[in-house]
């Protein structure tokens, strides 16, 4: 049984994208992010320091998304999954997912309409 902090539908303004365009002009992404790890000293002693803040978290992929700039969302997930698993040492694995909205591409309407996800684990952090 895997225990996980779940951050769900964080939106944020980035400038990502093979079209330059895309970089110019900007545009929304929304992230989801699953963080797996032991949680269980955390419930027996409702204590902060024995979980991952995701306040923390939140933040980590904010700095991510809006100060930095991708040509493809694959690479975008690929540094998010990297940084929270470098950053937050009880993480053992976690899932990202990318959502770009506005993809350039016909019929993307709505807020999934191009997603990439990435799964890394502690083992597989560059």
């Amino acid at each position: 049984m895997a225990d996980r902090i779940l951050l769900s539908g964080l939106a944020f303004f980035g400038r990502h994208g093979a079209i330059p365009a895309e970089q110019e002009l900007g545009g929304r992404f929304v992230v989801d992010v699953e963080a797996t790890l032991d949680l269980r000293s955390a419930g027996a002693r409702d204590d902060l320091a024995a979980t991952v803040d995701y306040a923390a978290v939140y933040e980590q992929v904010r700095a991510i998304v809006e100060d930095s700039r991708f040509n493809l969302i694959e690479a975008l997930a690929e540094r998010i999954a990297a940084r929270l698993l470098g950053q937050f040492p009880p993480i053992e694995a976690v899932t990202v997912r990318v959502h770009k909205p506005a993809a350039p591409i016909p019929g993307a309407t709505g807020a999934a309409a191009v997603a990439v996800e990435v799964q890394r684990a502690r083992d597989q952090a560059s």
